[in-house]
């Protein structure tokens, strides 16, 4: 639902409010549609977090998210987002912090505890860093999987596949081999040729012998 324009400059004078109260710590705000984003500082994530959950005019004490984004074109290449919503005031920000595959994001576990396993998913799909965080692990994938398929360069194929070996009783782990080689195409095949359809020849006509051609 759409915000009417006493609630979209509602929103603008929050962000203002919160580049105000954190001078060092807030980067950028700006309203995107009807939604305020504001950038922080990575370093500064816990105690902007606390600020949005303490501050009076702002009341943010729910953590509907948090995910990430990859860029690999970008340096740093993933951008950290954190959804908040407040019942008290009926208002939603997006937090968004930038940060790499090396550099640890302070886990906000310790002020929002939803964020456990919101951080452990950001782990596993990108492998972003969470430090402080209790308990690090893997969420959706397995704990042997290898890389971390959102990221842009993750192949569609995997690194690795599992599969049940009966005579070993236990489940392995292999590389992935392609059962079929995906680029050897007949281009006789009825799926191949659209050209033809603009002359009126169906393709896969040369096919027929000249009894089933009729």
């Amino acid at each position: 639902m759409s915000l009417n324009s006493d609630q979209r400059a509602a929103l603008a004078d929050l962000g203002e409010h919160i580049a105000a109260a954190l001078p060092n710590q807030v980067l950028a705000h700006r309203l995107v549609g009807d939604e305020l984003t504001v950038e922080v500082q990575a370093a500064s994530i816990v105690s902007v977090l606390t600020f949005l959950r303490d501050d009076a005019n702002c009341m943010f004490a729910q953590l509907v998210d948090i995910s990430g984004a990859d860029y690999p074109e970008r340096d740093p290449r993933f951008e950290v987002v954190y959804h908040l919503l407040s019942l008290k005031h009926n208002q939603r920000v997006r937090v968004k912090l930038a940060t790499d595959e090396a550099t640890p994001v302070p886990s906000v576990v310790k002020v929002f505890s939803s964020a456990n396993w919101f951080e452990r998913e950001c782990w596993d799909m990108y492998g972003v860093f969470f430090a402080d965080h209790p308990d690090l692990r893997r969420l959706l994938s397995d704990y042997g999987f290898e890389g971390h398929p959102l990221r842009k360069d993750f192949p569609l194929t995997g690194f690795v596949e599992v599969r049940y070996d009966e005579s070993a009783k236990r489940c392995v782990y292999e590389p992935v081999r392609l059962a079929q080689e995906f680029r050897s195409f007949d281009f006789l095949s009825p799926w191949e040729g659209p050209e033809n359809f603009a002359r009126g020849v169906l393709a896969g006509d040369e096919k027929a012998t000249g009894k089933d051609a009729g």
